[in-house]
């Protein structure tokens, strides 16, 4: 059985977020504090501790899903000698595929907290407070919510932001347009069409400031060929190359987040083991549509333990 590791997005944060592996594993210890010197900041308080609205915030939130993604690997490899390579592919959801590169050794620790900080950052600068929005679109077929995204232009900007499952569809753009979407997907019977309460409009032209401020940094980033094919956002399909994924980690933060196709190609060349870093988040939108599939939340000591056990 092929195994793929996947990393979570954002929204997936919640405080007390790896405090278990902190309090039982020096290493998830050990990357916390690495995270926290390369921020200069005590992100890891914010994490253990909250406030909930601080955590919350797109630059905080960033490189700590992405912290405790990368501890929970490195107490499975450490503690439980599964290494990243025991996969085929590495895959993560938006900021999650920052993740996934880490952890196969394209970008170091440090870079990629350094990295998710200013994406954060650029991505919450991008649009002014107030002006931009995100919907989802729930049981909405590709059809419906391209009609919905075609009828909203005409108020501005907006796109689909992230198809991340069968009926479940996310768009993104202008207030007024994201508004005019989501009235024409009720009236052409979208099952539930609901504003999401986010910051800023992720994944769409709107954040073209955010992809040239990431363009400059990733220009001056290192990142090496990774151990296990990424599987990203942008294309769908797996890469290798390091001048592709820095040109693609570019792209994708104006551009969408195909995670369903992304999930179907990783089923289409034989991956029927999903185990998702820290959360349990993409592991039930995959259940959603590839019902065969086997998902595995990677969350505590006994989960990582468990897993093991079924490589051993």
């Amino acid at each position: 059985m092929a195994l793929a590791f996947t990393f979570p997005g954002q929204g997936s944060q919640a405080v007390g977020m790896g405090q278990a592996l902190a309090a039982d594993f020096a290493v998830a210890r050990e990357v916390f504090e690495e995270v926290d010197e390369a921020l200069g900041q005590k992100l890891s308080a914010i994490m253990a501790e909250g406030p909930a609205d601080a955590l919350t915030l797109t630059e905080n939130a960033q490189p700590a899903i992405m912290a405790n993604s990368i501890a929970t690997m490195r107490v499975l490899k450490t503690e439980f000698g599964v290494d990243v390579t025991a996969a085929q592919f590495v895959a993560g959801h938006s900021l999650g595929e920052y993740s996934a590169l880490c952890a196969a050794g394209s970008l170091s620790l440090s870079r990629t907290a350094k990295l998710l900080k200013l994406r954060g950052q650029a991505m919450q600068k991008a649009v002014a407070a107030g002006e931009g929005a995100m919907a989802a679109l729930l049981g909405a077929d590709q059809a419906q919510a391209e009609a919905a995204v075609a009828a909203g232009s005409s108020q501005g900007v907006v796109a689909i932001a992230n198809d991340n499952a069968p009926g479940q569809i996310v768009i993104s753009g202008a207030m007024a347009a994201v508004d005019a979407a989501l009235a024409a997907a009720k009236e052409n019977g979208v099952r539930k069409a609901m504003a999401l309460p986010v910051s800023a409009p992720f994944h769409c032209p709107l954040m073209q400031p955010a992809a040239e401020a990431m363009a400059e940094a990733l220009a001056e980033a290192t990142i090496a060929a990774p151990a296990v094919p990424l599987v990203n956002n942008v294309s769908a399909e797996a890469v290798n190359d390091p001048d592709v994924i820095r040109a693609q980690l570019v792209e994708q933060v104006t551009g969408k987040v195909r995670w369903r196709e992304s999930v179907d190609w990783m089923y289409g060349q034989g991956v029927t083991r999903f185990a998702e870093a820290g959360a349990k988040v993409l592991v039930t939108m995959m259940k959603r549509h590839i019902r065969e599939a086997e998902g595995i939340a990677l969350v505590d000591q006994a989960s990582l333990e468990a897993f093991a056990e079924t490589l051993g």
